[in-house]
């Protein structure tokens, strides 16, 4: 039976070497650059959750029961970026 396939596998061989390097090439490239995209998302995912707000707020508590006192449901997610009640704390020196 394998000897059936024995002049195509010899008429393919030349091709293997060039074909598969460029395909190994292609792959570790792709990694790559799914590597430094997922990176750049993450970075800019960052950026923006430094967007929130409550930390520096007059209303947050910092307790895990009750975050805020005029919007325990917003406090420090992605919704309380554009509070309308944010106040900043007097900064003390």
């Amino acid at each position: 039976m394998f000897q059936l396939l024995y002049p195509l596998v010899h008429a393919i061989q030349p091709f293997l070497v060039p074909i598969c390097f460029v395909f190994a090439w292609l792959f570790v490239i792709l990694g790559a650059w799914s590597l430094v995209s997922m990176m750049f998302e993450g970075v800019s995912h960052a950026r923006h959750l430094h967007q929130i707000p409550c930390a520096n707020c007059r209303y947050f508590t910092g307790d895990y029961g009750l975050k805020c006192t005029v919007h325990p449901s917003l406090a420090l997610s992605e919704d309380a970026i554009h509070c309308p009640d944010y106040d900043p704390t007097p900064t003390s020196y």
